[in-house]
Protein backbone atom coordinates (compact mmCIF):
# COMPACT_ATOMS: atom_id res chain seq x y z
CA UNK A 1 0.00 0.00 0.00
CA UNK A 2 1.37 3.39 -1.00
CA UNK A 3 0.92 6.06 1.64
CA UNK A 4 -0.08 9.60 0.69
CA UNK A 5 -0.11 12.15 3.51
CA UNK A 6 -1.76 15.56 3.16
CA UNK A 7 -0.80 18.19 5.72
CA UNK A 8 -3.49 20.83 6.12
CA UNK A 9 -7.18 20.69 5.30
CA UNK A 10 -7.38 24.20 3.90
CA UNK A 11 -8.15 25.27 0.35
CA UNK A 12 -5.09 23.62 -1.15
CA UNK A 13 -5.34 20.43 0.88
CA UNK A 14 -9.05 19.99 0.19
CA UNK A 15 -8.61 20.39 -3.56
CA UNK A 16 -5.73 17.91 -3.50
CA UNK A 17 -7.90 15.42 -1.64
CA UNK A 18 -10.90 15.81 -3.93
CA UNK A 19 -8.67 15.59 -7.00
CA UNK A 20 -7.10 12.33 -5.86
CA UNK A 21 -10.45 10.81 -4.87
CA UNK A 22 -11.81 11.28 -8.39
CA UNK A 23 -9.95 8.15 -9.53
CA UNK A 24 -8.05 6.59 -6.63
CA UNK A 25 -6.18 3.31 -7.13
CA UNK A 26 -6.96 0.50 -4.69
CA UNK A 27 -3.34 0.34 -3.54
CA UNK A 28 -3.27 3.97 -2.32
CA UNK A 29 -4.11 5.08 1.21
CA UNK A 30 -4.48 8.76 2.16
CA UNK A 31 -4.01 10.33 5.58
CA UNK A 32 -5.12 13.93 6.12
CA UNK A 33 -3.66 15.76 9.12
CA UNK A 34 -5.28 18.94 10.38
CA UNK A 35 -5.73 20.61 13.76
CA UNK A 36 -9.49 20.89 13.16
CA UNK A 37 -12.00 18.12 12.40
CA UNK A 38 -13.38 20.10 9.46
CA UNK A 39 -12.28 22.18 6.49
CA UNK A 40 -11.95 25.79 7.64
CA UNK A 41 -13.10 28.59 5.34
CA UNK A 42 -10.37 31.02 6.29
CA UNK A 43 -11.71 33.80 4.08
CA UNK A 44 -14.70 34.00 6.46
CA UNK A 45 -12.77 34.20 9.74
CA UNK A 46 -13.34 37.95 9.89
CA UNK A 47 -17.05 37.25 10.47
CA UNK A 48 -16.18 35.08 13.48
CA UNK A 49 -14.00 37.88 14.87
CA UNK A 50 -16.79 40.42 14.38
CA UNK A 51 -19.47 38.13 15.82
CA UNK A 52 -21.70 38.40 12.76
CA UNK A 53 -21.65 34.67 11.95
CA UNK A 54 -21.44 31.42 13.90
CA UNK A 55 -18.61 28.91 13.63
CA UNK A 56 -20.72 26.66 11.40
CA UNK A 57 -20.78 29.37 8.76
CA UNK A 58 -17.02 29.01 8.28
CA UNK A 59 -16.51 25.27 8.21
CA UNK A 60 -17.26 22.32 5.92
CA UNK A 61 -17.19 18.61 6.76
CA UNK A 62 -14.35 16.55 5.33
CA UNK A 63 -15.38 13.88 2.79
CA UNK A 64 -15.67 10.29 3.95
CA UNK A 65 -13.90 7.55 1.96
CA UNK A 66 -12.81 4.02 2.82
CA UNK A 67 -9.23 4.77 1.74
CA UNK A 68 -8.93 8.03 3.68
CA UNK A 69 -8.11 8.43 7.37
CA UNK A 70 -7.93 11.66 9.33
CA UNK A 71 -5.68 12.72 12.18
CA UNK A 72 -6.94 15.80 14.02
CA UNK A 73 -4.00 17.10 15.99
CA UNK A 74 -1.04 19.47 15.90
CA UNK A 75 2.07 18.51 13.93
CA UNK A 76 5.31 18.46 15.87
CA UNK A 77 7.76 18.04 13.00
CA UNK A 78 8.00 17.11 9.33
CA UNK A 79 10.90 14.65 9.09
CA UNK A 80 11.82 14.59 5.41
CA UNK A 81 14.99 12.61 6.02
CA UNK A 82 13.08 9.61 7.41
CA UNK A 83 9.88 10.39 5.45
CA UNK A 84 7.47 10.63 8.34
CA UNK A 85 5.36 13.20 10.18
CA UNK A 86 5.55 13.50 13.96
CA UNK A 87 2.35 14.35 15.85
CA UNK A 88 2.21 16.21 19.18
CA UNK A 89 -0.69 14.28 20.71
CA UNK A 90 1.20 11.02 21.21
CA UNK A 91 0.05 9.41 17.97
CA UNK A 92 2.76 7.29 16.33
CA UNK A 93 4.77 8.99 13.61
CA UNK A 94 2.99 8.74 10.27
CA UNK A 95 5.17 7.50 7.37
CA UNK A 96 4.64 8.65 3.82
CA UNK A 97 5.61 7.74 0.29
CA UNK A 98 4.20 11.00 -1.02
CA UNK A 99 3.77 14.14 1.06
CA UNK A 100 1.59 17.10 0.14
CA UNK A 101 1.97 20.24 2.24
CA UNK A 102 -0.72 22.91 2.39
CA UNK A 103 -0.21 24.31 5.87
CA UNK A 104 -0.90 27.92 4.98
CA UNK A 105 0.51 30.95 6.73
CA UNK A 106 0.70 32.61 10.12
CA UNK A 107 0.99 36.21 11.30
CA UNK A 108 4.21 38.06 10.63
CA UNK A 109 4.89 40.33 13.59
CA UNK A 110 8.04 41.79 12.02
CA UNK A 111 9.86 41.62 15.34
CA UNK A 112 7.65 44.33 16.87
CA UNK A 113 7.71 44.17 20.66
CA UNK A 114 4.42 43.05 22.23
CA UNK A 115 2.69 42.32 18.91
CA UNK A 116 2.52 38.57 19.43
CA UNK A 117 1.57 38.80 23.12
CA UNK A 118 -1.00 41.59 23.05
CA UNK A 119 -2.88 41.34 19.75
CA UNK A 120 -5.75 39.27 18.43
CA UNK A 121 -5.63 37.51 15.06
CA UNK A 122 -7.79 35.97 12.34
CA UNK A 123 -5.20 33.50 11.05
CA UNK A 124 -6.71 30.38 12.66
CA UNK A 125 -10.17 29.35 13.76
CA UNK A 126 -9.25 29.43 17.45
CA UNK A 127 -7.62 32.85 17.11
CA UNK A 128 -10.65 34.24 15.27
CA UNK A 129 -12.85 32.93 18.10
CA UNK A 130 -10.58 34.62 20.62
CA UNK A 131 -10.80 37.89 18.70
CA UNK A 132 -14.58 37.60 18.56
CA UNK A 133 -14.80 37.03 22.30
CA UNK A 134 -12.51 39.98 23.05
CA UNK A 135 -14.33 42.39 20.71
CA UNK A 136 -17.89 41.42 21.49
CA UNK A 137 -17.28 41.34 25.23
CA UNK A 138 -16.34 45.03 25.19
CA UNK A 139 -18.59 47.50 26.93
CA UNK A 140 -20.19 50.31 24.95
CA UNK A 141 -17.77 52.79 23.40
CA UNK A 142 -14.80 50.45 23.70
CA UNK A 143 -11.77 51.06 21.49
CA UNK A 144 -10.59 48.63 18.79
CA UNK A 145 -7.49 49.13 16.65
CA UNK A 146 -6.87 47.08 13.51
CA UNK A 147 -3.23 47.07 12.40
CA UNK A 148 -2.86 46.58 8.65
CA UNK A 149 -5.09 47.81 5.82
CA UNK A 150 -4.85 44.95 3.36
CA UNK A 151 -7.86 42.81 2.52
CA UNK A 152 -8.05 41.12 5.95
CA UNK A 153 -7.78 44.39 7.86
CA UNK A 154 -10.43 46.08 5.73
CA UNK A 155 -12.91 43.21 6.18
CA UNK A 156 -12.30 42.97 9.93
CA UNK A 157 -12.69 46.72 10.49
CA UNK A 158 -15.84 47.06 8.36
CA UNK A 159 -17.51 43.94 9.78
CA UNK A 160 -16.82 45.02 13.36
CA UNK A 161 -18.23 48.46 12.55
CA UNK A 162 -21.43 46.88 11.25
CA UNK A 163 -21.62 44.45 14.18
CA UNK A 164 -20.85 46.99 16.92
CA UNK A 165 -21.79 50.54 15.85
CA UNK A 166 -21.09 51.72 19.42
CA UNK A 167 -17.37 50.93 19.29
CA UNK A 168 -14.57 53.31 18.39
CA UNK A 169 -12.59 51.73 15.56
CA UNK A 170 -9.18 52.80 14.30
CA UNK A 171 -7.33 51.37 11.28
CA UNK A 172 -3.56 51.80 11.10
CA UNK A 173 -2.28 51.74 7.51
CA UNK A 174 1.43 51.77 6.72
CA UNK A 175 0.91 53.11 3.20
CA UNK A 176 -0.62 56.23 1.75
CA UNK A 177 -3.87 54.47 0.93
CA UNK A 178 -5.72 51.32 1.97
CA UNK A 179 -5.63 48.20 -0.23
CA UNK A 180 -2.44 49.12 -2.09
CA UNK A 181 -2.80 45.99 -4.28
CA UNK A 182 -6.15 47.20 -5.68
CA UNK A 183 -7.21 49.82 -8.24
CA UNK A 184 -7.42 53.46 -7.11
CA UNK A 185 -11.19 53.43 -7.71
CA UNK A 186 -11.55 50.71 -5.08
CA UNK A 187 -9.13 52.42 -2.71
CA UNK A 188 -11.08 55.68 -2.85
CA UNK A 189 -14.40 53.87 -2.44
CA UNK A 190 -13.22 52.04 0.67
CA UNK A 191 -11.67 55.20 2.16
CA UNK A 192 -15.00 56.98 1.65
CA UNK A 193 -16.92 54.08 3.23
CA UNK A 194 -14.77 54.24 6.34
CA UNK A 195 -15.17 58.00 6.61
CA UNK A 196 -18.95 57.80 6.26
CA UNK A 197 -19.14 54.98 8.80
CA UNK A 198 -16.95 56.54 11.47
CA UNK A 199 -13.84 54.37 11.17
CA UNK A 200 -10.69 56.42 11.72
CA UNK A 201 -7.97 55.60 9.19
CA UNK A 202 -4.40 56.66 9.95
CA UNK A 203 -1.96 56.46 7.04
CA UNK A 204 1.83 56.35 7.22
CA UNK A 205 1.62 54.18 10.33
CA UNK A 206 4.76 52.75 11.88
CA UNK A 207 3.86 50.63 14.89
CA UNK A 208 6.80 50.70 17.28
CA UNK A 209 5.45 48.45 20.02
CA UNK A 210 2.18 47.07 21.38
CA UNK A 211 1.05 46.98 25.00
CA UNK A 212 -1.87 45.26 26.67
CA UNK A 213 -3.92 48.44 26.61
CA UNK A 214 -2.43 50.39 23.74
CA UNK A 215 -0.58 50.71 20.45
CA UNK A 216 2.36 53.07 19.99
CA UNK A 217 2.62 54.48 16.46
CA UNK A 218 5.13 57.08 15.28
CA UNK A 219 5.80 58.21 18.84
CA UNK A 220 2.11 58.52 19.73
CA UNK A 221 0.48 55.89 21.96
CA UNK A 222 -3.23 55.19 21.53
CA UNK A 223 -5.17 53.87 24.52
CA UNK A 224 -6.90 50.75 23.28
CA UNK A 225 -9.04 47.84 24.49
CA UNK A 226 -8.47 45.32 21.68
CA UNK A 227 -5.82 45.26 18.96
CA UNK A 228 -6.29 43.01 15.91
CA UNK A 229 -3.14 42.22 13.91
CA UNK A 230 -3.50 41.90 10.13
CA UNK A 231 -0.13 43.38 9.14
CA UNK A 232 1.37 40.64 7.03
CA UNK A 233 1.90 36.88 6.98
CA UNK A 234 4.70 34.36 6.63
CA UNK A 235 4.72 30.61 5.84
CA UNK A 236 3.84 28.16 8.61
CA UNK A 237 6.80 27.67 10.95
CA UNK A 238 6.91 23.91 10.23
CA UNK A 239 7.69 24.70 6.61
CA UNK A 240 10.20 27.40 7.49
CA UNK A 241 12.11 24.72 9.43
CA UNK A 242 12.40 22.38 6.44
CA UNK A 243 15.89 21.98 4.90
CA UNK A 244 14.73 23.11 1.45
CA UNK A 245 15.76 26.08 -0.66
CA UNK A 246 13.53 29.09 -0.01
CA UNK A 247 12.92 32.52 -1.51
CA UNK A 248 13.31 35.85 0.29
CA UNK A 249 9.82 35.43 1.79
CA UNK A 250 10.79 32.10 3.41
CA UNK A 251 8.62 30.13 0.97
CA UNK A 252 9.91 26.84 -0.44
CA UNK A 253 10.98 26.95 -4.07
CA UNK A 254 9.14 24.28 -6.08
CA UNK A 255 9.30 23.20 -9.72
CA UNK A 256 6.50 23.52 -12.29
CA UNK A 257 4.92 20.34 -10.88
CA UNK A 258 4.75 21.73 -7.30
CA UNK A 259 7.49 19.32 -6.26
CA UNK A 260 10.51 20.17 -4.14
CA UNK A 261 13.39 19.67 -6.63
CA UNK A 262 15.57 17.77 -4.16
CA UNK A 263 12.64 15.67 -2.84
CA UNK A 264 10.24 15.07 -5.71
CA UNK A 265 7.86 13.02 -3.58
CA UNK A 266 7.15 16.19 -1.59
CA UNK A 267 4.61 18.65 -3.02
CA UNK A 268 3.93 22.12 -1.62
CA UNK A 269 1.04 24.44 -2.49
CA UNK A 270 -0.49 27.66 -1.24
CA UNK A 271 1.12 30.13 1.14
CA UNK A 272 4.17 27.93 1.74
CA UNK A 273 5.19 27.63 -1.94
CA UNK A 274 7.18 30.31 -3.73
CA UNK A 275 4.99 32.02 -6.33
CA UNK A 276 4.72 35.18 -8.38
CA UNK A 277 1.24 35.67 -6.89
CA UNK A 278 0.29 36.98 -3.46
CA UNK A 279 -1.15 34.47 -0.97
CA UNK A 280 -4.88 33.79 -1.42
CA UNK A 281 -7.44 31.03 -1.07
CA UNK A 282 -7.97 31.11 -4.84
CA UNK A 283 -4.27 30.57 -5.51
CA UNK A 284 -4.02 27.69 -3.03
CA UNK A 285 -7.12 26.07 -4.49
CA UNK A 286 -5.86 26.17 -8.08
CA UNK A 287 -2.44 24.91 -7.07
CA UNK A 288 -4.10 22.09 -5.13
CA UNK A 289 -6.06 21.02 -8.19
CA UNK A 290 -2.90 21.06 -10.32
CA UNK A 291 -0.83 19.15 -7.76
CA UNK A 292 -3.55 16.50 -7.51
CA UNK A 293 -3.45 15.97 -11.27
CA UNK A 294 0.33 15.59 -11.17
CA UNK A 295 0.32 13.10 -8.30
CA UNK A 296 -2.59 11.15 -9.79
CA UNK A 297 -0.49 10.58 -12.91
CA UNK A 298 2.55 9.59 -10.85
CA UNK A 299 0.49 7.08 -8.85
CA UNK A 300 -0.68 5.50 -12.09
CA UNK A 301 2.89 5.20 -13.38
CA UNK A 302 2.45 7.86 -16.05
CA UNK A 303 4.65 10.86 -16.81
CA UNK A 304 2.60 13.86 -15.62
CA UNK A 305 1.77 16.66 -17.99
CA UNK A 306 3.01 20.08 -17.05
CA UNK A 307 0.17 21.80 -15.15
CA UNK A 308 -1.55 24.74 -16.77
CA UNK A 309 -0.49 28.19 -15.64
CA UNK A 310 -2.45 29.55 -12.70
CA UNK A 311 -4.98 32.16 -13.83
CA UNK A 312 -6.53 34.09 -10.97
CA UNK A 313 -10.01 35.46 -11.54
CA UNK A 314 -9.56 38.54 -9.41
CA UNK A 315 -10.18 39.32 -5.75
CA UNK A 316 -13.36 40.15 -3.85
CA UNK A 317 -13.80 41.86 -0.50
CA UNK A 318 -16.66 42.87 1.76
CA UNK A 319 -17.64 46.03 3.56
CA UNK A 320 -20.18 44.53 5.92
CA UNK A 321 -23.02 42.40 4.62
CA UNK A 322 -24.35 44.70 1.89
CA UNK A 323 -21.38 46.43 0.34
CA UNK A 324 -18.14 45.31 -1.21
CA UNK A 325 -15.43 45.70 -3.82
CA UNK A 326 -13.33 43.62 -6.17
CA UNK A 327 -11.77 43.04 -9.54
CA UNK A 328 -14.43 41.41 -11.73
CA UNK A 329 -13.90 40.65 -15.41
CA UNK A 330 -10.61 42.55 -15.10
CA UNK A 331 -12.48 45.69 -14.03
CA UNK A 332 -12.66 47.35 -10.60
CA UNK A 333 -16.18 47.10 -9.18
CA UNK A 334 -17.73 48.46 -5.99
CA UNK A 335 -21.07 48.20 -4.20
CA UNK A 336 -23.66 45.45 -4.00
CA UNK A 337 -22.59 43.42 -7.07
CA UNK A 338 -19.12 42.36 -5.85
CA UNK A 339 -20.60 41.66 -2.41
CA UNK A 340 -23.17 39.32 -3.98
CA UNK A 341 -20.40 37.71 -6.02
CA UNK A 342 -18.39 37.07 -2.86
CA UNK A 343 -21.41 35.42 -1.25
CA UNK A 344 -21.85 33.31 -4.37
CA UNK A 345 -18.24 32.14 -4.28
CA UNK A 346 -18.71 31.13 -0.64
CA UNK A 347 -21.91 29.24 -1.48
CA UNK A 348 -20.13 27.32 -4.24
CA UNK A 349 -17.09 26.50 -2.08
CA UNK A 350 -19.32 25.03 0.62
CA UNK A 351 -20.93 22.72 -1.93
CA UNK A 352 -17.77 21.76 -3.85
Amino acid sequence: MREVVILGGGYGGMNILHGLLDDLSEDVHITVIDRNPYHSLKTEFYTIAAGTESDRHARVDFPEHKQVDYVFDEIEKIDTENEKVLIKGGVEAIPYDYLLIGLGCEDNYHGIEGAREFTESVQTFSKARSAGYAINNLKAYGKVTVVGAGLSGIEVASEVRESRPDLNIRLLDRGETVLKAFDSKIQNYVEKWFKENGVEVIHGANVEYVEKDGVCNNGLCYINDVTVWTAGVRPNYLVRELPFEKDDQEKVIVNDFYQVPSHQNVYIVGDCASSEHSPSAQLAGQQGENAAEVLASVLKGRVPERPSHVKLKGALGSLGKNDGFGNMLQKPMTGVLPRLAKSGVLWLSKRH
